[in-house]
Parts: structure tokens; C-alpha cells; sequence
């Protein structure tokens, strides 16, 4: 099942963060955040390279202080990946880290100060070929803002915002994305949907401070759902209270499921019931662990009885469907051979591999064409 998605994305400059482009008719980029100590420089390369194994392909880096500056001058030389900084309050380490190598310097202008402390963070970024993100949040819009406004609300992040572009407008500087975010999901949704009608930026959609891991997913997926199914969004971050690498996989699964990227393995599962086979959430749970490691997409049903099974079987690229005596595995939508409920785990796991490798093959011979 390897449909176009229907959406329609919205026209955006195109910036480039290291090597990745943001914007444009680029993929929508998957980023998190490290959360380690950044003094701690082996805990937090060890973070990023467990990030950029999940698939990950910008990574932020909090640079609270100057030693931090120090520290992530040498995570820089040790990791590949391109790298966000995010500066909050003193501006000098803004100036110190574009010295070292950083892809992206982030600024929230709520607290990084007056106007001539942004024009030097703006020319530190020219002169080193450094785009900028502007993040606004509702949790520290400027004060004359909360007060003209008595609350956070959607057009008071947008002023916020098209405060600080102004100040970037009027230095002839145009690299840069702009985030506006809120814990709220229609705060959120509302800014980011005005903010998209007046400028022409690419745009980096998040859920701040979501929640859990439970929670803070769905919350994420219905907001940031909402605003890819408008087309909106150049790069995302989901926001967890839990494990950064599991921010990636909850946001490629966001993409998968609008068909807007592609990356590993995409499950069509039934939730089970009496008529199965074979057990469909031990099989799930079990393929799920083992299949982490796949990059290259593919799409797998998992089907514990005959009667939606050979139909989703059909659609799939791998399929796997429960009969009786014996269930039954598809291999590109055609049934391929019969396997029995004894190591079907194993066996089903080493059929998707062999797929896996047959269709990355396939697609590498396409970029060498290219």
C-alpha cells in the first residue's frame, strides 16, 4: 500500500540546517531533544547517536551556560548529525557556539533580550552560514504581550513572532524557521494556521510540554495531525516526558500514517478477538522489539483470522494471516506459503528481513541510476 498522500503541502522557503534541508518540497524533517547534562559530553554524544540510529535527522542540544558552550564545542566534533543550539537568556553563547559549529542557533525572543543582542546573534549567524529558529512559547511570551492580551492566545504568539521577524526583516536576513508553541493543542494549532497565511518561512510544528509518554503521544498526534493534514509543517519534534528516542518513532509514526514519509516498518494490525489463530498482540509486541532496527520502508499486516486477513494480506508487502490448521503468509499481496503457530514468530521475522533486504537493494540501485 504505497499511495501518494493526498496532502497538499504548503509553499515554503527552503533553509538548510547542516546537511538537511527544511522546507520547500523537502521530506518533513524528524527532530528531538537531548536531555542529558551537555557538560556531560560522552552521555550526551552516547544520546545523540542513539537518536540518529532511530532515524532522527536534526537533533537540539539546551546550551544553558558557557561551559555548556565549551562542552558542545567538543559533542560537535564527535557527532555527525546536524545540531540545533538552544540558547536561552545570554545571547553571548549564541555568539560562542556559531564559532563551533552549530547548524541552527535557537532563540526565544521572549527572553534573549533587546533588539542589538539579536542583530549580533542575526550577524553571527550570517557570517558563519548559520540559520536561526525564532521559538515563541506560550509559557514565556513577553510581558506588555501578556498584558495587552491578558492571557497567551493564538494571535498573541503571532505578534510575538512577527515581532522578532520583523527585527530579521529589517537585517536582510531570511534563513530561518519560526515555531510557535503552546501545551494547548488549540492555542497551537490556532497560531501556527494564522502564522502560515502571512509568511512564506518554513515552519517547525510541536506540542510543547505534551505530557507522558501515553498522553503526550496522542496529544501530539491530534495537534500536529491537525496541521500536516492542512499542509502545514516542515519539521517536527514531539515533546514527551519520557525517552528522546522515543519522540522519533512516535513522529515518523505521525508521518507514516498521513503518508507523508516513509521509514521502516508500517504494521497493519487487528486488535484481536476469539477468532484468532494465533496471538496477534504477543506475535505484535514480539515483531515490534525485533524490527527496531529497520530503516527501509515496508509495509507488514498482521492478521489473526481469515475474515479481514487475506484482504489486508493483499495490500501489503509482507502479510500474515491467521487460518486453520495452518495460517497463511502473503508476499506481495499473493499468498506465498503456509507456516504453523510453533516459532512463527521467528520464521515471519527472517520472511520480512529477507523482503527488507530484497527491497533496499531495489532501492539503491535506483539512487545509483539517479
Amino acid at each position: 500500500m504505497h499511495q501518494e498522500s493526498p496532502i497538499v503541502r504548503r509553499k515554503s522557503k527552503q533553509i538548510m540546517v547542516g546537511n538537511v534541508p527544511v522546507g520547500g518540497d523537502a521530506p518533513i524533517a524528524v527532530q528531538s531533544m537531548t536531555n542529558t547534562e551537555t557538560c556531560d559530553v560522552q552521555a550526551t554524544v552516547t544520546q545523540i547517536q542513539s537518536l540518529q540510529d532511530a532515524g532522527a535527522d536534526i537533533v537540539r542540544v539546551s546550551v544553558p551556560s558557557m561551559d555548556a558552550a565549551e562542552a558542545f564545542r567538543e559533542i560537535r566534533k564527535q557527532v555527525t548529525i546536524p545540531l540545533v543550539a538552544d540558547i536561552h537568556f545570554d545571547y553571548k553563547i549564541a555568539l560562542k557556539v556559531a564559532e563551533y559549529g552549530v547548524d541552527c542557533l535557537r532563540i526565544n525572543p521572549g527572553n534573549i533580550g533587546r533588539e542589538d543582542r539579536v542583530a549580533a546573534v542575526i550577524s553571527a549567524a550570517r557570517n558563519n552560514g548559520i540559520p536561526i529558529r525564532i521559538g515563541v512559547n506560550a509559557g514565556s511570551l513577553e510581558k506588555d504581550l501578556q498584558k495587552k492580551y491578558g492571557e497567551p492566545t493564538p494571535a498573541a504568539l503571532v505578534e510575538s513572532a512577527m515581532r522578532h521577524i520583523d527585527i530579521l526583516d529589517r537585517h536582510n536576513f531570511d534563513q530561518y524557521k519560526i515555531s510557535l508553541k503552546a501545551s494547548d493543542v488549540f492555542m497551537a494549532v490556532g497560531a501556527y494556521r494564522l502564522i502560515a497565511k502571512q509568511i512564506e518561512q518554513p515552519l517547525h510544528l510541536g506540542i510543547t510540554e505534551a505530557g507522558g509518554f501515553r498522553s503526550g503521544a496522542v496529544k501530539s498526534a491530534i495537534g500536529l495531525g491537525m496541521l500536516l493534514m492542512d499542509g502545514i509543517g516542515d519539521t517536527i519534534r514531539v515533546s514527551l516526558a519520557a525517552d528522546p528516542v522515543q519522540e522519533i518513532k512516535v513522529g515518523f509514526d505521525i508521518l507514516k500514517s498521513l503518508r507523508l514519509r516513509s521509514k521502516g516498518v508500517n504494521f497493519i494490525a487487528c486488535p484481536s478477538c476469539s477468532r484468532q489463530n494465533f496471538d496477534v498482540i504477543k506475535t505484535m509486541n514480539e515483531l515490534e522489539m525485533r524490527l527496531e532496527d529497520v530503516q527501509t520502508p515496508i509495509d507488514v499486516a498482521v492478521i489473526g483470522c481469515v475474515v479481514n486477513g487475506p484482504g489486508e494480506a493483499r495490500e501489503a508487502d509482507v502479510g500474515l494471516t491467521g487460518g486453520s490448521p495452518n495460517n497463511l503468509i502473503y508476499l506481495g499481496g499473493k499468498p506465498d506459503h503456509k507456516a504453523d503457530n510453533v516459532g512463527l514468530v521467528d520464521h515471519f521475522e527472517k520472511v520480512i528481513r529477507a523482503q527488507v533486504k530484497t527491497r533496499q537493494a531495489a532501492l539503491d540501485a535506483l539512487i545509483a541510476k539517479a
